[in-house]
C-alpha cells in the first residue's frame, strides 16, 4: 500500500489528508456536540438530528441568495449573519418538536426512536418540496476562497481553516455555557440526579425543552459550516448520521471531552484510509475498530460519573 510512495509524498499524502481530516472532524463535532447533549441529558436518540444539520444549511442557502441579490454590498460578511439564523432557526423547530413530541415520548425509546425517524422522513420530503431534490451550493465570498501553500505539495483551503475556527469558538463556548452559566449548570444537575434537581426547585421539564433545543441549534450551526465543504440536498444529513451516533456512543455520552477526542480519532482515521482504500472499506474498518474498542469499554473512551 505504502511502496508505491517515496517518503516525501507519503509525508504531503498524511499531512494533506490529516487536514481533510480535520475539516470532516469540524462537521462531526458540530454535529455530535448537540446529539451528546440531548442523548447524554435526556436519552433521547434523535434520527432526524440530520435534517436539523441541513435546515440550518438550507438556511444559509437561502441566507446567501438573500444577500446576493437585495445587499450585494454585505455579501463578505453574510455567512456570520447566516450562522446566527440557522442556530436560531434550528433551535425554535427544536424547542417545537420536544413541546409537540418528545416530551410525551420520554423513558419510551424505541418509541422516540420511530417518532424521530418518521420526522426525519416527513423532513426530507418538505425539503424535497420547498428546494426540489437537487442539490444546491452557496456563493462564497472571494476572501474565504482560495488556499495557503504550506510547501509545493501542501495547500491548505481557506474555507476549511474558517471551518475549523468556527468549530474551536462553539466548542469552547459550548464548554463555558455547561460550566458557567446558571442554565448549563441546571442541566448538569438534570443529567446527574434527575430527581434531586427536581426536588431543589429546577424545572426539569423546561431544562429538557432548552436542551433538545440547544442541540439542534448546534446541529444547525454544523450545518452552515457543511455548506463551505459540500452541497446540500434533501437527503444530505443521512450521510452524517450515523458517524455521528459512532462519535457518541464512542466517545461516551455526555462527555465533551470523549467526543471531541472520538470525533477526531474516526475523522482522521477516515480519511487516511479513505486515500489508500476505498471509502466504503475505510468506514468497515473504523466501524470494526470501533466496535473491539467498545467491546472491552462498554462505556466509550470517557464516561461521565452520574448518581443513580
Amino acid at each position: 500500500m505504502f511502496a508505491d510512495y517515496t517518503w516525501a509524498e507519503l509525508g504531503s499524502i498524511f499531512a494533506m489528508q490529516g487536514f481533510s481530516g480535520l475539516i470532516l472532524f469540524s462537521v462531526l463535532l458540530l454535529m455530535a456536540l448537540g446529539l451528546a447533549i440531548i442523548f447524554g441529558q435526556m436519552g433521547v436518540i434523535n434520527m432526524a438530528h440530520g435534517e436539523f444539520m441541513i435546515l440550518g444549511a438550507y438556511i444559509t442557502y437561502l441566507t446567501s441568495n438573500l444577500f446576493s441579490t437585495y445587499l450585494p454590498d454585505l455579501f463578505g460578511i453574510y455567512f456570520f449573519i447566516a450562522i446566527i439564523f440557522a442556530f436560531i432557526g434550528t433551535f425554535l423547530l427544536g424547542a417545537l418538536v420536544e413541546w409537540s413530541l418528545i416530551r410525551h415520548l420520554y423513558k419510551r425509546p424505541l418509541d422516540t426512536l420511530l417518532a424521530t425517524w418518521g420526522l426525519s422522513l416527513i423532513l426530507q420530503q418538505l425539503y424535497r418540496t420547498v428546494f426540489g431534490p437537487r442539490e444546491v451550493g452557496v456563493t462564497l465570498p472571494d476572501w474565504m476562497m482560495g488556499s495557503f501553500a504550506v510547501s509545493e505539495m501542501i495547500e491548505v483551503p481557506v474555507n476549511g481553516m474558517i471551518v475549523m475556527v468556527i468549530t474551536l469558538f462553539i466548542t469552547v463556548g459550548v464548554f463555558l455555557f455547561l460550566q458557567k452559566s446558571r442554565k448549563g449548570k441546571q442541566s448538569r444537575a438534570v443529567v446527574q440526579n434527575r430527581a434531586m434537581a427536581g426536588a431543589v426547585g429546577i424545572d426539569t421539564a423546561r431544562v429538557d425543552r432548552f436542551t433538545f433545543a440547544l442541540g439542534c441549534g448546534i446541529a444547525g450551526i454544523a450545518g452552515a459550516t457543511f455548506t463551505m465543504i459540500g452541497s446540500t440536498g434533501p437527503t444530505s444529513g443521512q450521510l452524517y448520521i450515523v458517524d455521528t451516533f459512532l462519535v457518541v456512543v464512542f466517545g461516551g455520552a455526555a462527555s465533551l471531552l470523549g467526543t471531541i477526542a472520538s470525533a477526531f480519532s474516526i475523522s482522521q482515521a477516515q480519511s487516511i484510509m479513505e486515500f489508500f482504500l476505498s471509502g466504503s472499506m475505510a468506514k468497515v474498518l473504523t466501524l470494526l475498530t470501533v466496535i473491539v474498542i467498545l467491546m472491552l469499554r462498554p462505556q466509550g473512551l470517557f464516561s461521565l460519573k452520574v448518581r443513580r
